[in-house]
């Protein structure tokens, strides 16, 4: 079976085109006049971005707001919610003995978490079908790094790995508990949200971070539900672990940082989808829409010979973003055609 997400985007290049999906939940606060705290943490608020921006700018892909936070937060850790900023977990005491309390946490009857499950199912009720619906999952190593802390993790992978396995396996279980409320919820696509891995060495990230995204990947593997790994900085060096995961699609960070998706797109296979890689915030934030045009359209020019690839942002969009930019992405994205097709 082709899952729905590769099959849409092999239709497309063989059409001359590409999906359109740039990450940008938070611009669709602007366009309902409300907050982050009250759209993370009120799913009819949420519902509500998420729909001004469906018909506003009509993406292939829509994913709600990013956040890092839920999983850590319905595990008990210690959040913090400012009115108009993503919220952040904030550094408390770990050891081992917390996963014992934590593995009897039913994170499924959290309420925030059920706020994005709810704001899911709106989605899947109203959108229009051609609409693909994305949802987000904090990573296995960086839920570990939240729950423990980011310094501690990245000591513990160096002086005691076993013990970070073990966080890793508890984050992966609490995930997928997460993830299978998203597809019943009518999740087509899940994005695995890995940013504190980039730090990690080739070796620890496949040991920490891919091994596990690959038991999520099986989980799935004779479904419709499409994985995505999202990692951002460079990762350049980590191209072979997040591919050996088997996921259906990664999503990378943008050239400022070192990201060269060309490059990155002769190692896929003719079945792994490639997202990327506008810089959020680049010409994007502070250019005009001419400028955003010609970034786009370079872009998309250098990426003719993949017949996977998705147009899509290296990360999600601020808030600020003008909305005339965004405009100019998805018009160049819709109107450019591929020149040369690969039969």
């Amino acid at each position: 079976m082709i899952k729905t997400l590769l099959k849409r985007t092999k239709e497309a290049y063989a059409n001359g085109k590409r999906l359109v999906c740039p990450l940008m939940g938070f611009p669709g606060l602007r366009l309902v006049n409300t907050t982050v705290k009250l759209a993370q943490q009120n799913f009819g608020e949420h519902y509500k971005v998420l729909q001004s921006l469906v018909s506003k700018f009509n993406p292939d892909i829509v994913f709600p707001l990013m956040d890092l936070s839920v999983e850590a937060n319905a595990l008990g850790r210690y959040t913090v919610f400012p009115k108009h900023d993503t919220p952040s977990v904030v550094k408390e005491h770990f050891d081992l003995d917390d996963l014992h309390m934590h593995k009897y946490i039913d994170i499924t009857y959290d309420t925030r978490l059920l706020g994005y499950v709810e704001t899911l199912k709106l989605s899947r009720l109203s959108f229009p079908e051609n609409v693909i619906k994305g949802a987000y999952v904090t990573g296995p190593y960086t839920l570990a790094s939240l729950l423990m802390g980011a310094d501690e993790a990245a000591m513990t992978a160096i002086v005691d790995p076993d013990k970070l396995v073990r966080v890793c396996e508890f984050s992966v279980a609490r995930i997928q508990e997460y993830i299978r409320l998203l597809i019943g919820a009518g999740a087509q696509v899940i994005c695995v949200l890995e940013p504190t891995a980039v730090m990690l060495g080739p070796e620890e990230f496949g040991k920490f971070s891919s091994s596990f995204i690959k038991h999520i990947v099986n989980s799935y593997k004779y479904t419709d539900v499409s994985i995505i790994y999202h990692t951002c900085g460079n990762t350049m060096h980590l191209i072979d672990k997040m591919l050996e995961s088997r996921v259906d699609a990664i999503s990378l960070d943008s050239p400022k940082v070192g990201v060269n998706l060309p490059d990155v797109a002769r190692k896929i296979e003719d079945d792994t989808i490639l997202f990327g890689n506008i810089d959020p915030t680049g010409i994007i934030l502070g250019g005009n829409p001419k400028e955003v045009k010609e970034e786009v359209y370079k872009l998309l020019q250098s990426m003719d010979f993949c017949r996977t690839f998705v147009l899509s942002t290296g990360c999600d969009l601020p808030q600020e973003i003008p909305f005339e930019n965004i405009e100019a992405f998805m018009k160049t994205g819709r109107q450019y055609r591929i020149q040369q097709i690969k039969n």
